[in-house]
């Protein structure tokens, strides 16, 4: 997949993110591209470090990095850069499909500045940049407790959510990623192995799971295997009537015990438990 971005209604967005929160905050592509960045010009003492050509490769390691983390945690990733500021990312969700990642960052928390510049210093002596210019940098930048980079990124996770919801993320097909992806969809009883899908697109190993991080920040087994608890939750709900061993065949689970304990993890519950649940909460108020 490709994402695709209205960045003339993004802007006021992140304007005022930016206005509320004093925080830099960046939207990456699924490929980890940097895509939009408010403020446009970075903050001093990311300028500072990235004259280091070490540095500024690091600074780009660490942005794949914290993407890929919290395209496997499905959720924030909260993290010390580095250079020793703290950084926050969050995948951007198009259903199942990763369509992107926010970064917010240039965090200074810790509880004065200068415990902060001893740890910065330390962790950038080996880097060739202006200490002196770099001190100054570290005591320019506000004390952010803990608790508002939290509140920070709770305010991230509304505007990934947001973007999705008003359509500002548009998906474009890419015909090899979506083929392989609609084939899962309809094949989730057939033959889901790597080897199978690699015959069935002409690709190799590699390629695929490159085409699988990359979209949906998993590998290929535990995607499908996400897919197919998606469906059986779906089924449990539709089909009150099926029994569990019924559920998993139809979603390709051919152990019983091993669909129960994949759907017990992936929920919390067991698939009965589900079903009860969900017969409780879609209850109407005045049956």
């Amino acid at each position: 997949m490709i994402s695709s971005f209205d960045l003339e209604k993004l802007r006021p967005l992140f304007e005022d993110f930016y206005t509320l929160t004093g925080i830099h905050i960046s939207l990456f592509s699924e490929r980890y591209e940097e895509i939009f960045p408010y403020p446009p010009e970075l903050p001093s003492f990311c300028r500072l470090i990235r004259t280091d050509k070490t540095a500024a490769m690091r600074c780009k390691s660490c942005d794949r990095e914290s993407c890929r983390i919290a395209a496997k945690k499905h959720n924030v990733h909260f993290y010390r850069c580095h250079a020793g500021l703290t950084e926050a990312c969050t995948p951007i969700y198009m259903g199942e499909v990763i369509a992107g990642y926010i970064i917010v960052g240039n965090i200074f928390d810790y509880p004065d500045h200068a415990t902060g510049w001893e740890t910065i210093r330390e962790l950038c002596k080996q880097y060739q940049v202006n200490k002196e210019a770099l001190k100054q940098a570290c005591l320019e930048r506000p004390i952010t407790t803990r608790q508002y980079a939290l509140a920070a990124c709770h305010i991230l996770e509304a505007i990934a959510s947001y973007l999705c919801n008003e359509r500002m993320a548009i998906l474009k097909k890419e015909n090899l990623h979506m083929q392989i992806d609609e084939y899962i969809l309809q094949n989730l009883t057939g033959d889901l192995s790597v080897p199978a899908l690699c015959r069935q697109f002409s690709i190799g190993r590699t390629y695929l799971y490159e085409i699988t991080n990359s979209t949906y920040g998993i590998g290929v087994a535990e995607h499908i295997r996400n897919l197919r608890i998606s469906q059986a939750k779906k089924l449990l709900e539709e089909h009150r009537d099926w029994s569990v061993g019924e559920v998993a065949a139809a979603c390709g689970f051919r152990d019983y015990n091993y669909f129960i304990a994949a759907f017990k993890k992936a929920t919390n519950v067991s698939p009965k438990q589900y079903q009860k649940i969900k017969q409780i909460t879609q209850r109407p108020e005045n049956a």
